[in-house]
């Protein structure tokens, strides 16, 4: 696939820009100033700069070379989209930026981070490695990258909207003294909340500031009185966004907030390692804060659902999984025909969820990958690389809808035509370590990761695997991917799972395989963690609920592969897609419904 000029020439602009400011090389994370992983369009600087469309990378430009980092499930894509002529491919996480420059900066170079898109151990880690080599890494006090975009968006100036209590589960009011008691035990004086779905959380409030991602471009200083401050553009706030803070929420422009960030000398702050850029740390410090790098207490508490959250959940699943039953009868119905193609199939499937009347957006950029696409798991489709949809390939959809009451995600694979004898065997296989980790009984407090084998091991029994975590958490009406849970080994993007699991998360179940240049296949069901009873049992014990509502391909199933136990899981499950799922439905639909879901 060619690559287009424009890169190469941003590339060439950017340093020239570097050589006026005295630079010898800069760091472009993906980020943004909130250490989110999707970002607003004003933010879209490593897009900007090198072509490459994944949620995660970082590209490091110096004046005779540069390079790409991304983990392995842009392995493909990253080659795709950013010209090997002027980026060095290098995977994550066997190598890293801070490694990379510990070999290629010379002695005195002076390398520039901007410090609003970078954490501090982040900082840390490049300036030890530059030292090691004499060369140093340099603050810059406005990013070079926007010097060269002429045309970079403006933020977005969206207003916010309320998220109401019934949906919510708990007020604001109550979820910031529960705040504000958690800091008295710190015995600190605030918390600085940067993240921005920790923001949306305990202020119950959304936005559409960020594709995908319903919050608002805002910075919130939570007091130990339950007091906050809140720093976003004036016209976002509406009457109605007024009177639901209240008199304790305090609002200033958001330009004012590093300038606040100084007037804490003496005070305790907790600025989150993880979620708080180095700026907030340095600009608490410099005005005599003592720093306490603690994690954002909302983060834990976000993560574990109420029962108003999981019950609006459920309303979610239900409303997109007969959106789905109708998008994949189509599949079936028309794909073979030929005609269709990876792009008119992803917008024959937002139709269908925009029809249900309540979609406010898609929860992440939808995956409609054929054929030789699916080997790329987070493959996103262009005008560019849009590949038609034909007899013999795989059809792998990933995707998700942003609802009031729930966020959704789910992958679904269907046969174009006849599915080959090992496209239905590794199906299998995926669908062996989907119901493993879906049967899973473990004990409270078990940490994510002790669970991915369960995930693999049908796989690796047959020397397979796959190179990518196996669930994330996902939020209420919030970021798909939320943490801090999530089902990983070590090895994988994402590292270990090293936060237990507790009832109330949510997660993603998605194991896969993926033959490169041919096709991929991946099973995604949202579960619950939730209590388990178990007659004699000296432990608590947990397993999942699963929540996603949908059929699973029988056509790609071998059933002699299956155990008994795996067998009598399916059908329980298909037995109760096609119960709730069936009064959503009417005439073809359901009757495609109810044959997909006949026991196996």
């Amino acid at each position: 696939m060619p690559h287009s000029a424009r890169p190469t020439t941003r590339l060439a602009a950017l340093r020239a820009e570097l050589a006026a400011q005295g630079l010898d090389g800069f760091v472009v994370p993906l980020t943004d100033e909130h250490m989110s992983e999707y970002v607003g369009d004003y933010a879209q600087r490593l897009a900007w700069l090198t072509g490459f469309g994944g949620s995660a990378g970082t590209a490091v430009v110096l004046a005779d070379r540069a390079a790409i980092f991304t983990d392995g499930r842009y392995t493909l894509q990253v080659r795709e989209q950013v010209s090997g002529e002027d980026y060095a491919y290098i995977p994550v996480p066997q190598d890293s930026v801070a490694g990379w420059l510990g070999r290629e900066a010379s002695a005195g170079q002076r390398i520039g981070y901007d410090p609003w898109l970078h954490t501090r151990q982040q900082v840390a880690d490049m300036t030890a490695a530059l030292a090691d080599r004499d060369a140093e890494l340099v603050a810059v006090s406005a990013n070079p990258i926007d010097a060269v975009w002429t045309d970079r968006p403006a933020p977005s100036p969206a207003v916010l909207s309320v998220q109401e209590d019934a949906v919510a589960g708990e007020s604001s009011a109550a979820k910031r003294a529960r705040i504000g008691e958690w800091l008295a035990e710190q015995r600190a004086d605030a918390v600085v909340l940067s993240a921005l779905d920790s923001i949306a959380w305990a202020l119950n409030v959304r936005g559409t500031d960020v594709a995908h991602t319903p919050v608002a471009l805002s910075y919130a200083i939570i007091h130990a009185d339950g007091e906050t401050d809140l720093f976003v553009s004036p016209e976002k706030i509406t009457p109605e966004v007024r009177a639901h803070l209240g008199n304790a929420v305090r609002l200033h422009e958001r330009a004012a907030f590093e300038g606040y960030l100084t007037g804490f000398a003496g005070q305790r702050v907790v600025a989150d390692p993880e979620r708080a850029v180095a700026a907030i740390a340095q600009a608490l410090e410099a005005g005599g804060a003592k720093v306490l790098g603690l994690r954002d207490p909302v983060v834990l508490t976000k993560a574990i659902k109420n029962p108003a959250e999981v019950a609006g959940h459920r309303a979610a699943s239900v409303r997109d999984g007969a959106a789905m039953v109708k998008f994949l009868h189509w599949v079936e119905r028309e794909c073979p025909k030929g005609g269709q193609t990876e792009l008119s199939a992803a917008a024959k499937l937002l139709s269908f969820r925009e029809a249900t009347g309540l979609l406010k957006d898609t929860s992440f950029s939808t995956i409609s990958a054929t054929g030789a696409h699916g080997a790329s798991p987070h493959y996103h489709v262009t005008e560019e690389s849009n590949a038609a949809i034909e007899p013999g390939q795989l059809f792998l959809i990933d995707s998700g809808g942003q609802y009031q009451d729930g966020t959704t995600d789910i992958t679904r694979v269907m046969p174009i035509g006849e599915p080959t004898a090992e496209m239905r065997d590794r199906f299998t296989r995926v669908l062996k370590g989907h119901i493993g980790l879906a049967t899973a009984v473990f004990p409270d407090g078990t940490l994510g990761g002790h669970l991915d084998s369960l995930a693999r091991r049908p796989l690796w029994e047959v020397g397979l695997d796959y190179a990518h975590g196996t669930g994330h958490g996902v939020g209420a009406y919030l970021s798909v991917h939320e943490g801090p849970q999530r089902i990983a080994a070590p090895n994988y993007p994402g590292g270990a799972a090293m936060e237990p699991l507790r009832a109330g998360m949510m997660l993603s179940n998605e194991p896969g395989y993926y033959k490169a240049g041919e096709y991929g296949i991946r099973i995604e069901n949202l579960v619950l963690v939730e209590p388990r009873e178990i007659a004699g049992a000296d432990r608590d014990m947990l397993g999942f609920e699963t929540l996603t509502l949908c059929p699973i391909e029988r056509t790609l199933i071998v059933a002699e592969l299956l155990t008994a136990g795996e067998r009598d899981w399916l059908n329980a499950y298909h037995a109760r897609v096609a119960e709730v799922l069936a009064p959503e439905l009417e005439g073809a639909d359901r009757d495609w419904l109810l044959e997909k879901c006949a026991a196996i």
